[in-house]
Formats: C-alpha cells, structure tokens, sequence
C-alpha cells in the first residue's frame, strides 16, 4: 500500500508532506535533503528500508520543507528550519512521546528539538550526522552542484553501487523531481554556513543512537565518533558500508542496531514507571455512543446494524490515533478513551462529529454519536480506568444528542485561550450524582 499523503502547517507558515503507516512505537523519520515521499516508498533505493520500519513501528516520514511534495521555493533557509519542520508533523499528530530518526543536515533539527522538548523525545538516531558541517569538505560537491546540476544528481545516484544501471538512471529521474537546484542551494549553503550543535550536544540528555557507515566519505568515522563522545547518553554503532541511506546491505544491519535501541528505550522506561499513559495522574476522559443503536438493531437486523457499528468502531479509532487518543475499551456501541490533554481531546471529538457529518450527507443510513467529555483523577488498573471522573463522563455522554459533544466544565477551564466554542448548557442532574454538574456544549460546525 503506498502512503498516503498529507499535510501539516509550520509556525512560519511553510507546508510540509508526510505520511504515516504502520503501527506500534511512533518513529518520525525525517527524510534526507534531495527526498520525494511518494517517489523514495516506490524506489528500490529507499523502500527496502521504509517498508522493514513500516511492518514494525508507526513510521511517520516527511519531506523537509523544498524538498519532495512539502513547499518549494525558497527565499532563506534559518538553522530552525528542521525544527520547525518536525515540530509541525509531530504537533498535527498529537505525538506525545516519539523516536526520531534523521540524517546527514536534519540532525541538527532533531537534536535541537530534542534538547527544548525532551519531555516529547523518547529516542534519536542519528544517520550520517556531524557536530559542525564545517568539519566537512564540501568545495567540489557544492561546485559541482552549481556548475553542473544533472551530473551531480548522477554522482549521487551511483553512489548506490549495488543497484543495476536501469535502477540507477530511474533514481537519477526521482532526484530531479525531489528539489530544485535554487532550493538545493539555498539548503546546503545556510546549513553549512550554521555554526553546529558543539554547544548543545553536552545538554541533550535524550538517549541517541549515531549509527554511521564507516566508509561514507563525505561525514568520516571520526566525527560521527566526536559527536557521539559529546553526548551524555549516546552510544555508536559502525556499519560497514559506503551509503548515505540505509540502502541494500545496510538495511538488516541498521535495522537490528535500531530495533535494540529502541526496545532497550522503551524496557528502561516501563521499569522505571514512565511509561505516559500509565504515569499521568490527571486523564481527559472521552465516550463515544451510537444514538438509538437498540431500536436501530431492531429495526434493520443484527448483521446490518453491526455493520453500522463497525464502521463506527473504525471512523472512531482513525480519530484517536490521529490525534493521540488511547483506546481503553469498547462497549459494542461505543468508546471510552483516555488524553493526556485536554485541547487533544476535544479536537479529536469535533473531528468525529465532523467525520460522520460528512459520512452522513450521502449515506443511506445515518449514524448519530454523542460525545461527552470530563477530566479528573481516574484509578488505572488491569489496563482499565475507574472512578467518579470516569462516571461522570459516561453520564455526560448520555445526556447528549446525536451529533453533540457536551463536556463539563472542568475541560472548559482546562482548555481555555484555545480555539473552541462553548455554549453554557446550565447545570444539568447526572443519574447516579447528587447534585447538578453544569455542563457545555461544543460547537464545532464550520
């Protein structure tokens, strides 16, 4: 299955591509300088290694901005940029806690955001990276990319010596469709010209993987070992090799190195209790239900309505994946799911409502949900939370109607300055809760 592309808006306003598929431990992987989402997954350079990372983590990649299908022309290209650029992708997912892998300049970015959010980074790997582009020689690659643009696309596509000759004049045509000669130039130029990370490398407390090819030339073994040496909590792992991606021999080996970081990460964190559902104390609690799903069941027989149900089932989970949400059990007709925040979770919610909105207009048979939210203090136990906040929550959810989204007002108050509309339903009596709670609904009609 190819990717399916989608888009996320930088703060300074820039359009990045990306693309998610797989499932598991989030892996956001920034794709080289010179990339193509779609192009690189159809290549025989780049699959290989995307579809081993696709079948075993939540891959998430993404073309820096002038690369691939994100925003082209570029008038300047400032240090922040693959900051700005990974932050955008990760903050559209509501990637709470994620592994970055990145390569030869995108380093810099990665390592950047995970020094001023490492609360959000579980892991980086570091691909052909370097603590300062100027420890490289770059005088004949930039020349040659100035003077003789098409030639240089084919130097670097014969650096994959282990393709045959009509793979690599077919990769040569997919970097003349990555990124323009003029956004090629403004790239390298302004990273080249960014005084590295020397400074920051002794902060970075974030564990770090530096896998490097020992026999690429143009980022030696021996910076990839300096910068590894100037990081409290990395470590280095050499592989035989020439590429500047991890293409053909490298794939097995590189994905084992990635695999036992990864699993070495992610153990050290469960054992300490950090694992981020379970160590949040305070959880916005969502509820989906099917409105009239008994009469509906009645009325159209048990395999079509549990068809209905089960397209439910679906449109609900591609909204908490997409934005964060742990499933913690389904009852038949409906959700409960539990968000670390609250702004998530009520995006989440309006993007239901809006799903099945949409869904609705041209199906013959609607499908009506109600949504309500509350936050609290939940008790975590066998996978499942109990507690008033999660009652409370189940009695908000039945207090709505089909297509509304009610909250209490402890999720107004939590999300206030952010973008929603609320309207002040007043205090309504919850079965089960001695006194009135007053709750609001959300408006979330364009």
């Amino acid at each position: 299955m190819e990717p399916r592309i989608q888009y996320a808006k930088t703060s300074d306003g820039v359009n990045i591509a990306f693309a998610v598929m797989g499932s598991g431990v989030p892996l956001v992987h920034a794709l080289c300088p010179l990339s193509h989402l779609l192009l690189d997954w159809r290549s025989p350079v780049w699959h290989p290694w995307l579809e081993a990372l696709a079948d075993r983590y939540q891959l998430v990649i993404y073309d820096g901005r002038g690369n691939g299908m994100s925003q082209r022309g570029l008038t300047a290209y400032a240090p922040e940029a693959p900051v700005l650029d990974l932050e955008a992708v990760v903050n559209h997912l509501s990637l709470n806690r994620f592994f970055t892998f990145a390569a030869l300049t995108y380093g810099h970015g990665a390592l950047r955001f995970a020094a001023a959010n490492p609360d959000r980074t579980a892991g980086l790997i570091l691909w052909t990276s370097f603590v300062s582009a100027r420890a490289l020689d770059q005088t004949v690659g930039l020349m040659l990319a100035e003077t003789n643009w098409d030639f240089f696309l084919q130097s670097i596509a014969q650096t994959a010596n282990w393709l045959e000759p009509r793979d690599v004049r077919a990769y040569v045509d997919v970097l003349r469709q990555t990124m323009t000669q003029e956004d090629y130039l403004t790239l390298i130029k302004a990273a080249y010209a960014d005084a590295g990370v020397e400074q920051l490398l002794p902060n970075v407390r974030t564990p770090t993987l530096v896998l490097h090819p020992s026999e690429f030339d143009l980022v030696k073994p021996q910076e990839a070992m300096r910068l590894a040496s100037m990081m409290p909590n990395a470590r280095l792992v050499l592989l035989e090799g020439a590429s500047a991606i991890p293409t053909g021999e490298l794939v097995e080996p590189a994905l084992l190195a990635v695999k036992e970081f990864i699993d070495d990460v992610a153990g050290t964190e469960a054992a300490a209790g950090t694992a981020r559902l379970a160590a949040e104390d305070v959880h916005t609690i969502l509820f989906t239900d099917v409105e009239g799903s008994t009469a509906m069941t009645q009325r159209l027989g048990d395999a079509r309505a549990r068809d209905l149900l089960r397209e439910h089932e679906r449109m609900v989970r591609e909204a908490l994946k997409a934005h964060g949400g742990s499933e913690v059990k389904t009852m038949g007709d409906g959700f409960m799911a539990s968000f670390s925040s609250a702004t998530k979770a009520l995006e989440c919610a309006i993007a239901i409502q809006r799903a099945f909105a949409e869904r609705n207009e041209s199906a013959a048979e609607p499908i009506l949900v109600r949504v309500g939210l509350n936050a609290g203090e939940p008790i975590a136990e066998d996978d499942d939370l109990y507690g008033t906040a999660v009652n409370e929550a189940a009695r908000i959810t039945a207090a709505a109607q089909g297509g509304e989204i009610l909250v209490a007002d402890v999720v107004r108050q939590l999300t206030k300055g952010k973008d929603f509309l609320f309207a002040n339903r007043g205090e309504t009596s919850l079965r089960g809760f001695e006194h009135p709670v007053r709750l609001f609904e959300v408006r979330w009609h364009d």
